[in-house]
């Protein structure tokens, strides 16, 4: 697996080296646009409709939008400073907490956390005290130039790294429907609640997958192009019969000799 990260974690006076992979992988099929009289892929150009010409990648510059149409320009420079700053490889944890406490709006990304040979002992017993505790630690990470706030915590014997959402990240719901005035039965409840119960199963995420994706994958291979058969080497074929055709006047010739 790519490492996306090689740091430490350090939790109290205990630094475990640790390196950071991706723990999930985007499956879905990628369709490419194509020109549909040549079946050739398209090429996205960038233009300056101001300039009224394509730009090379070499004239561009990072920019933020800070009204309609009126834009600030950020330095390479300047974003590696602020990189900087906060790129740090030493990964502290702020706290433990409980998992049940994070709701599931805040999940982001999921890493593995594998351990370097040298801090193996102390991985352990982290992910043994992880365990006994059935807590998670918080932490901040940077990954690829972005902070991060993220869990710590314990999946399938191995430590895993949880990226959450800031609260900022999370949008508002004051802007979706009132349901407080809706209001419900105590028969209405308890049906809901039995038919719940009737339908609990415990979780096997084996019981699932992409039906989409599985029909997308069928229709692919019937439209694929079949192998065409092996073409024999008419000229091979050719000289071949040639050269046993003259064998044989070879032969004929040396007969009449004799």
């Amino acid at each position: 697996m790519q490492t996306i990260f090689r740091g430490s974690i350090e939790f109290g006076l205990v630094s475990i080296p640790i390196k950071l992979h991706a723990a999930t992988e985007d499956r879905d099929i990628k369709l490419r646009q194509l020109h549909a009289e040549c079946k050739n892929p398209v090429k996205q150009l960038k233009f300056c409709p101001v300039c009224n010409r394509e730009v090379d990648l070499n004239e561009l510059v990072k920019g933020y939008e800070y009204a309609s149409d009126r834009f600030i320009v950020i330095s390479d420079e300047e974003l590696a400073g602020i990189k900087s700053d906060v790129e740090d490889k030493s990964v502290e944890i702020i706290e433990f907490i409980r998992l049940s406490e994070i709701d599931p709006i805040f999940f982001d990304k999921t890493y593995y956390l594998a351990s370097n040979t040298a801090g193996t002992k102390a991985y352990a017993l982290l992910k043994e005290s992880l365990m006994t505790t059935r807590k998670v630690g918080i932490v901040k990470i940077t990954i690829r130039s972005k902070e991060r706030l993220a869990v710590i915590r314990v999946f399938n014997n191995y430590l895993v790294l949880e990226t959450l959402h800031f609260p900022d990240e999370i949008r508002s719901t004051m802007e979706l429907s009132n349901l407080s005035s809706i209001k419900l039965t105590k028969k209405e409840k308890e049906v809901a609640l039995a038919l719940i119960e009737q339908m609990t199963e415990k979780f096997d995420p084996s019981n699932y997958y992409d039906e989409y994706r599985e029909k997308l994958e069928k229709l692919i291979k019937t439209k694929m192009p079949k192998r065409a058969e092996p073409v024999p080497d008419a000229s091979h074929i050719l000289s071949l019969m040639d050269a046993m055709e003259r064998s044989i006047v070879h032969i004929q010739q040396q007969k009449q000799a004799k």
